[in-house]
């Protein structure tokens, strides 16, 4: 594999685990919790490896806490949108939206670029995940868009953007010693990041804790072992290749997601899906292929 390849790679594994952490949320019904239980089992993950990173410098812990802020942001609006609408709306305009977010933050943040040409395979990629999954209802009622439920789902792609290019800048800081250096952001994002989803969950829940975290304990440690991998994998290709290229790559997760939904819940994929689905394999080409 060339070396070119190996972050398309990283990205596109990282794409499949995260659309399985997503189902498993979904599936879990209470998404408030579910999160909050994988963010608690990507945190145990990387305990083992503390032992090999260093504790990160002094100058990096603004940055540190600039992707805190960003993460938890992304979160907590997509709690919100996928409370207020069908994950089948919400999902795709969020990540259909994120990686044109991250590249105007990548612009003016990190000095990336995209040429003219990934330009096009960018916005075409980025049209044909949010029209993958628009309401496909009999009734107008059920096609119905709910403007509070869409309100939140752009937040949430701006939440991508945010976190996206701050991690990038945040793993390239980062020094290595036993372990490359985005291994040390990844320990430490995620020894921090399950602190300020734990105490809202826990808020919101007093009193009956116990009672909505049992029956989504099994399938929350599965979704935070994917969660764990899949941005582990991201991270890493942040530190080798442009914010926008990984986190366009990242949102085939839409395709993934309903890829799984038709294999295992039956649900129909469709002309619509199949179209879009060539489209975006499309515009993820001509990104790679003109960068």
């Amino acid at each position: 594999m060339t070396t070119a390849l190996f972050p398309v790679a990283l990205c596109l594994a990282s794409a499949i685990s995260l659309a399985a952490t997503n189902v498993l949320v979904k599936r879990g019904g209470d998404v408030l919790t579910a999160r909050m239980l994988v963010s608690l089992v990507m945190a145990v993950t990387v305990l083992p490896l503390v032992p090999f990173v260093p504790l990160p410098p002094r100058e990096t812990w603004p940055l540190i806490a600039t992707s805190m802020v960003a993460h938890w942001f992304y979160q907590f609006s997509a709690v919100r949108a996928m409370h207020r609408g069908d994950l089948s709306l919400v999902f795709p305009v969020m990540r259909g939206l994120g990686p044109l977010a991250t590249a105007c933050f990548a612009a003016v943040m990190l000095r990336e670029t995209l040429n003219p040409i990934q330009m096009v395979g960018l916005f075409a990629a980025s049209v044909s995940i949010i029209v993958f999954a628009l309401p496909t209802g009999a009734t107008l009622h059920a096609r119905r868009l709910d403007r509070r439920a869409l309100f939140w789902a752009v937040m949430t792609a701006v939440g991508v953007g945010l976190y996206a290019v701050a991690d990038a800048r945040a793993a390239r800081e980062m020094p290595g010693l036993a372990l490359p250096g985005s291994m040390t952001f990844i320990v430490w994002l995620f020894l921090i990041d399950w602190i300020g989803v734990t105490v809202v969950t826990v808020w919101q829940r007093k009193g009956r804790l116990l009672q909505t975290v049992r029956p989504l304990m099994r399938g929350g440690l599965i979704a935070g072992l994917l969660g764990s991998l899949s941005y582990g994998m991201a991270i890493v290709a942040y530190t080798l290749t442009d914010a926008a290229m990984v986190t366009a790559l990242r949102e085939t997760s839409v395709v993934f997601a309903a890829g799984f939904g038709a294999f295992l819940l039956h649900e129909g994929f469709g002309p619509r899906r199949t179209t879009a689905a060539a489209v975006l394999a499309c515009g993820l080409v001509v990104m790679q292929a003109a960068g």
